[in-house]
């Protein structure tokens, strides 16, 4: 492309920046409201041809993006780690939110990027309930701890933990309904019959694999991040350690749920598990090895519509080319 807007966007106000390809200096920077007026007034500025470079920021963006979407216009997805690296190349001595909106206009420009797509609203009532109920799950473990600590307070805690697991229950019948009513959720039912995997992470992964349509399983593995990043120079081979990218919920879990199968005693993921520390692997890397291949199993149980059969887990390869050559693998 020729020219990028980049958008930084908070809860008040919007400022976009219009570069063009190879120029330092941005054509015009302004700052409107993040409202529908100020949506307006940037398509508005906005030459024909020309895409909109969002980072995302949970509701914020979405109003404008959807706004985009309605328009017509083509907005385009800043990954905030990669973004934040980026901006942080271009300017240490200052930060504004108008030099913010001039780096993602340059980041754009500067490597494809996917397009911004909103989440359909049953997807995104799904995530909104996942994440209240992680909300409350956080909230029991350090009231659990405080317990301990607070023994004059321990019966109002405890009472308070009781309120909280009780909603908890709540939101678990109001997920298992979602996920029962929403086609596209279908999966969650298909997932959960994988050992280590319960109702509330198969219905995170089956949201997730629905909202981002993965067209391959390394894009879903990257996506989790637990795919591997090489650092060779020379004769120098390092370690291998996951990429601790993108959806750290959805990581979470995984290691989560591959330790959860070790422990199951018809699990056939436990053979994998022995090769990897078979080969050297820490028992973390091992562990980070099965929640790969779990996370592959959740990916084809969701596009290709099959259901879970423990004998084809085991005919699969198990482990990546680049594994079988590596020593460690660090969480």
């Amino acid at each position: 492309m020729i020219a990028m807007i980049g958008i930084d966007t908070s809860k008040k106000k919007l400022d976009y920046s219009l570069v063009r390809h190879g120029e330092l200096v941005p054509d015009f920077q302004k700052t409107v409201p993040n409202d529908p007026i100020g949506h307006a007034q940037i398509l508005r500025d906005t030459p024909p041809d020309i895409a909109w470079v969002i980072e995302p920021t949970g509701r914020y963006s979405l109003n404008v993006v959807t706004f985009a979407k309605a328009a017509g216009k083509t907005v385009l997805l800043a990954p905030p780690r990669n973004a934040k690296a980026y901006l942080n190349s271009l300017q240490s001595r200052a930060k504004t939110d108008k030099i913010d909106s001039k780096g993602l206009a340059m980041f754009g420009l500067s490597r494809p990027l996917e397009k911004y797509e909103p989440k359909e609203e049953p997807v995104d009532k799904a995530d909104q309930l996942l994440s209240a109920r992680k909300c409350l799950s956080g909230t029991v473990s350090r009231l659990t701890l405080q317990q301990q600590q607070l023994p004059h307070a321990r019966a109002i805690i405890q009472t308070t933990i009781s309120t909280v697991k009780l909603q908890m229950k709540e939101l678990d019948k109001q997920i298992d309904k979602l996920v029962a009513d929403t086609p596209k959720l279908e999966a969650a039912t298909r997932i959960k019959a994988v050992p280590g995997i319960g109702k509330v992470t198969a219905a995170a992964v089956a949201s997730r694999l629905a909202g981002k349509s993965f067209s391959h399983p390394d894009k879903f593995i990257a996506y989790i991040g637990l795919d591997l990043r090489v650092r060779d120079s020379g004769q120098l081979k390092g370690r291998r350690r996951i990429t601790h990218e993108g959806d750290a919920e959805l990581r979470r879990l995984f290691f989560l749920c591959a330790q959860s199968t070790l422990r199951c005693k018809e699990s056939p993921f436990k053979a994998q598990y022995e090769r990897e520390r078979a080969k050297g692997l820490s028992s973390t890397a091992a562990t980070c090895a099965v929640a790969r291949k779990m996370a592959r199993l959740c990916w084809s149980l969701h596009r290709h519509g099959t259901k879970y059969d423990p004998a084809r887990v085991g005919k699969q390869k198990m482990t990546p080319p680049l594994e079988e050559k590596t020593n460690q693998t660090s969480l």
